[in-house]
């Protein structure tokens, strides 16, 4: 898990760095940029979902502040 996260987050902004050139470089005359900002939303989704399973199944554990503790 310690290096599935971070390619996840590598992947997402690879995803919308490719989304501003196609948005530089096309100018609306196709829909690359569209396409783009969509797999970043599913690479975000799939990342969010894989982290809780992970938590889930107890591959990572929470740390940290604890919640509602005085």
């Amino acid at each position: 898990m310690k290096w599935i996260i971070p390619l996840g987050l590598i992947l997402i902004v690879a995803s919308l760095g490719s989304a501003l050139y196609y948005m530089m470089k096309d100018r609306g005359n196709s829909s690359r940029m569209v396409h783009s900002l969509m797999l970043r939303i599913g690479l975000s989704i799939a990342l969010f979902v894989g982290i809780l399973l992970a938590h889930y199944f107890g591959y990572i554990e929470s740390t940290g502040i604890r919640v509602g503790v005085n």
